[in-house]
């Protein structure tokens, strides 16, 4: 069984994929953030950087799925092969900073991977207003995110729910986060667990 987690930067993907790792004992699959070796250089100049971090994402990512599916175990993934495309490449497309060709080219291979790549069993979106991602990012303090900008997180929130909108690649679980405290409230992470479960009793 494959579960994806999905949300905007600081919506608290990453800490639920651990969580709930954990609580049923699925094997954790997470974003390649700390050995990204473009990342620093993409929040200083994204422009320059962008089509070199979005190929090494989609890279990245296409691995995971290959390696999900072979293992035959039960696995949840810290965001998906989709949301490089249909929100970051497109997002940094839109602002100029990801030139028409490079974006062009970076969709011919995506669409190619997209072709042997399967859908997660169930897509838990974390979606999360401006202040709480704020918020968030401020509190784990990554030197990198520091210069993230109110306008890039909300054209981010724009396209994550014009893409949850339109999702129609298998089963969806939307999450409101922003009057939730998953990590210090146990009655808040046991809500999303019953959550999750009513939709897991359909899967199998």
């Amino acid at each position: 069984m494959h579960i994806a987690v999905t949300g905007n930067i600081g919506s608290g993907k990453t800490t639920l994929t651990t969580m709930l790792s954990k609580h049923y004992g699925w094997e954790a699959q997470f974003e390649d953030v700390d050995h990204n070796p473009y990342l620093d250089d993409f929040y200083g100049d994204m422009s320059k950087w962008s089509f070199a971090l979005q190929i090494y994402f989609l890279g990245s990512r296409f691995r995971q799925v290959k390696e999900i599916r072979e293992s035959g175990k039960n696995v949840i993934q810290d965001r998906t092969i989709y949301e490089d495309a249909h929100i970051f490449a497109e997002n940094l497309a839109e602002m100029n900073l990801l030139a028409e060709r490079d974006f062009n080219n970076y969709l011919s291979v995506f669409n190619l991977m997209k072709d042997f790549v399967s859908a997660p069993d169930l897509l838990i979106y974390l979606r999360a207003d401006i202040p709480t991602l704020v918020k968030q990012i401020a509190k784990r303090g990554r030197d990198y995110e520091a210069g993230i900008s109110i306008d890039y997180l909300s054209k981010l929130n724009n396209k994550y729910s014009n893409w949850i909108e339109n999702y129609k690649e298998g089963k969806l679980l939307i999450i409101d986060v922003d009057d939730l405290d998953f990590v210090e409230k146990p009655e808040d992470f046991g809500y999303i667990l019953e959550r999750i479960d009513a939709e897991l009793n359909g899967l199998f």
